[in-house]
């Protein structure tokens, strides 16, 4: 009974699943049959599952035999690969021998060669000559990178094309090439070819582009161009023209493009710029009309001079002397009270032309003294935009400074070249106006002292 214990509660932990869903059994022979055929189902589920890992194992070594094999030829291969580039290195080692005997001192002559065809490619590759003869590049390279030794008719072909280079580069050529003009428009024209340096096309200088191998018309030409080109092409034997030619191949003539000229130079200044050529135009006009009101003036005074006796109110002089004339009587020897008051008179009516002669002369000299301040205020404000600009974008470009460093070097050229001249003018027109002013004092106290000199006049 101690023994049977164990496997009665095996069968009752077995069955009692089976209890809770089946219909429960009137006595122990139902619950036996139940168990016999639960357990008849989990055996043939246990053996359905034995058959099918067996198959599986089945496949898996079969699988690995297959993989076995690949493995077992594709060793054979590498070794066969292995012996093939030993036999092959074997192999170059020979012919490189060989070819070093062979070559003897003729090696380093064509290593030269190659060098000089490599080098000549660069060359060749970037010269105007380049557009007249095109496809010369490629077989320069080719021949530079070759690994043969160049035949005979390869040698001749690169002294052939040196040669064309030394001779092209003392001529000048004329060859039809297609041109770019500023707007965008591509054409055929006639282009003339000076040596290695220029290209020129209907008056204009031309820049060449290798990568298209186009010619494109400069944006900005130099000065006389059109005038040079067309001195260039109507000369003969009697007569000589100059040609502006750039020894640079294009480079000055590419940088001319960025050199600004003196009306973008002004604009560089900006606002603050602006202000300071108006002030300056300001102050012009005012001297020029300075000038010339004191020049005819003068001419006036000098006109009166000549007349003392008949003063025209016209002028400032016949004016002072039309006051004397008013009072003939007038003498500090019978009344010194009239001869008083005759000085009095003339004081005043000398006054009276002083605003007249002097007049802008004060606004003059403020124009001079404002420019260069306002040319330190562009200067201030330029430094601000440049410090904005390394904040942003650092110091790695130096053209996002260039725009700030421009207008404050502008604006403190413009703010001197206002004012100098300036300072200069005002000088004039005060000396031209201090001229006339001694004149009227002189005759003023001329008339005083005649009036004291002969009372009876």
């Amino acid at each position: 009974m101690m023994r049977l214990t164990p496997l009665l509660i095996l069968t009752a932990a077995i069955s009692w699943p089976l209890l809770l869903c089946a219909e429960p059994a009137n006595h122990l022979e139902q619950l036996l049959q139940q168990v016999q055929k639960s357990q008849q189902q989990e055996a043939a589920t246990r053996k359905a599952r034995e058959a099918h890992f067996l198959a599986a194992h089945s496949n898996q070594k079969k699988l690995l035999a297959a993989i076995k094999a690949q493995l077992a030829e594709e060793q054979k291969r590498s070794q066969r690969l292995r012996e093939r580039f030993d036999h092959n290195e074997q192999q170059l080692i020979e012919l490189e021998a060989e070819l070093k005997r062979q070559t003897g001192d003729l090696g380093e002559l064509f290593g030269t060669v190659r060098q000089s065809a490599k080098d000549l490619a660069i060359l060749i590759k970037d010269s105007l000559v380049s557009a007249q003869y095109p496809d010369r590049t490629p077989w320069l390279q080719t021949l530079g990178e070759s690994k043969k030794l160049p035949d005979i008719g390869e040698l001749k072909q690169l002294w052939h094309l040196i040669q064309q280079e030394t001779v092209e580069s003392g001529r000048v050529a004329r060859f039809p090439a297609t041109v770019i003009n500023t707007d965008g428009h591509a054409s055929e024209q006639e282009v003339i070819r000076v040596g290695l340096f220029n290209a020129l096309a209907q008056g204009q200088y031309l820049n060449y582009q290798t990568e298209t191998g186009r010619f494109v018309v400069l944006a900005r030409q130099p000065a006389q161009s059109e005038n040079l080109l067309a001195a260039y092409l109507g000369m003969d034997d009697e007569q000589s023209n100059n040609l502006a030619v750039d020894p640079t191949r294009g480079v000055l003539l590419s940088l001319l493009v960025e050199t600004p000229d003196p009306l973008e130079r002004i604009h560089q200044g900006g606002i603050v710029g602006y202000v300071i050529l108006a002030l300056g135009l300001l102050g012009l006009i005012i001297v020029i009309i300075r000038l010339i009101y004191l020049a005819i003036t003068g001419r006036a005074i000098q006109q009166q001079l000549l007349h003392p006796a008949s003063p025209s109110l016209k002028n400032p002089l016949g004016r002072i002397l039309a006051v004397a004339a008013k009072n003939p009587d007038a003498s500090p020897e019978s009344d010194p009270k009239q001869g008083h008051k005759l000085e009095l008179q003339v004081d005043e009516a000398i006054l009276r032309e002083l605003p007249r002669l002097t007049q802008g002369e004060g606004l003059v000299k403020l124009l001079a003294g404002v420019a260069p301040l306002l040319g330190l205020l562009g200067t201030v404000v330029g430094m601000i935009a440049t410090f904005q600009a390394i904040t942003l974008f650092g110091t790695g470009d130096p053209k996002m400074m260039a725009n700030g460093i421009s207008q404050a070097l502008v604006t403190t050229a413009l703010g001197l070249i206002v004012a100098i001249p300036l300072l200069f003018m005002h000088t004039l027109v005060t000396s031209r106006s201090q001229a006339l002013i001694q004149i009227l004092d002189e005759q003023s106290l001329g008339l005083v002292a005649a009036s004291r000199e002969n009372p009876d006049a």
